[in-house]
């Protein structure tokens, strides 16, 4: 017999039995004949007890001792799959000799471990500062922008950085309260407008200060530019210049231009400043930068974008089966609506949705059974991914919150 001492607990395989499977370590202890290649397999022996020792979890190595009995490798499902295979590999054992029922089944355990490994990294990479504070050391005025980058990317590392980070998400609100008041009739006095402008200019401000504070402290510039909340912020700041461009041109236009020139120029930058406000709407995604919610919002999305393609796949198909359906029951009814099938994918695109306008119905009972159906069909199908998005959002959203 051959004597082998797993973590303090002892073994024993016949040699002739261990001989069978020459490539694994066991095999190749019974098969060498020369002392120094055998030591070179354990990490100890005694010569008293005759006993190989190896320094390995005695629990696992239960079923390496199993495997050589009978011949196969059984997997339990408490193990842990990274440890396990770590054990195997190390006795030279191949997973081949399990059973296919318990390989399977340890397969799909071990890529659910390594997705869920993944979103683990990924999600603590999503409050990961984007530059570590040692990148500072030996760079020009590396303490001054240390101390900016904390300032500004950091709301934990001190008051006034909390109290920036409160401001920045103040500012943006306001932004969008006056962006929104502008718009109101009443609003458009002179009085009204003044205060909006100088609102706007103060916010304006606020933004570029913040934004050229964190192009001073990155120590990359590139990772800088790449970064999707600094093109955000960006995109915050850009439409309050290029307004005020397009202001100087207009001037510009009715000083040194002809009358009918001039009146073509300023519609023309009209519906381009008309355009150039409507951005500042995207002034509002910069709350994700202090907003743990909005942060697991997008990390979601980002995982979950093929069960989102493949629902809109879905609605697609359905709008596009069911106005068909429509068309073909309705079109013959006097004073439909549904006169050729473009004109019917609105209706099915509202009743997939479950929102139903009611702005268009059928009229004939065939049409309202098929209503029925796209009814339902939309009923199932808006059931079916929410359920999955909303668990995996509120899984991000607390593992997010443990980590910061």
């Amino acid at each position: 017999l051959l004597n082998i001492n797993v973590g303090g607990k002892v073994f024993q395989i016949a040699y002739k039995v261990a001989a069978r499977y020459p490539i694994t370590r066991i095999g190749k202890l019974a098969l060498y004949t020369d002392p120094m290649k055998k030591m070179q397999l354990c990490d100890d022996y005694s010569v008293q007890k005759n006993e190989y020792f190896f320094d390995r979890d005695p629990s696992i190595f239960q079923y390496i001792f199993h495997f050589y009995c009978s011949g196969v490798l059984w997997i339990m499902d408490e193990m842990c799959p990274s440890n396990f295979v770590e054990e195997i590999e190390y006795w030279g054992i191949h997973l081949k000799y399990s059973q296919r029922c318990c390989r399977i089944l340890f397969e799909e355990k071990q890529d659910e471990l390594s997705e869920y490994l993944k979103i683990q990294r990924e999600l603590e990479a999503e409050l990961e500062p984007l530059v570590p504070a040692e990148h500072f050391e030996g760079k020009f005025l590396g303490r001054f922008r240390k101390m900016i980058w904390n300032l500004i990317e950091n709301p934990y590392s001190s008051v006034p950085a909390k109290i920036i980070a409160v401001m920045s998400s103040f500012f943006v609100l306001i932004s969008i309260v006056s962006m929104t008041l502008s718009t109101v009739e009443e609003m458009k006095h002179q009085t009204g407008k003044m205060w909006m402008e100088q609102l706007e200019m103060i916010c304006a401000i606020f933004f570029t200060s913040e934004y050229l504070m964190r192009l001073i402290s990155s120590s990359n510039f590139k990772s800088f530019l790449r970064a999707a909340f600094n093109a955000v912020d960006l995109v915050a700041i850009l439409p309050f210049y290029i307004q005020i461009l397009f202001e100087n041109l207009e001037e510009g236009d009715m000083l040194y231009h002809e009358e009918l020139h001039k009146v073509e120029n300023v519609s023309k930058l009209g519906k381009v400043l008309k355009l150039v406000k409507l951005m500042r709407i995207f002034r509002i995604l910069k709350l994700a930068r202090h907003s743990t919610g909005l942060q697991a919002f997008g990390f979601t999305m980002r995982q979950c974008y093929q069960q989102v393609c493949c629902l809109f796949l879905f609605i697609a198909m359905g709008v596009f089966t069911f106005s068909a359906l429509m068309h073909s029951v309705e079109h013959d009814v006097p004073g439909t609506n549904f006169t050729s099938i473009p004109y019917a994918w609105w209706w099915a695109a509202v009743s997939l949705s479950t929102v139903g306008y009611g702005d268009t119905v059928p009229d004939t009972v065939l049409g309202r059974v098929v209503a029925f159906g796209c009814i339902s069909f939309g009923i199932i199908l808006n059931g079916m991914p929410i359920s999955i998005l909303y668990n995996k959002f509120s899984d991000y959203y607390a593992k997010l919150k443990a980590h910061e």
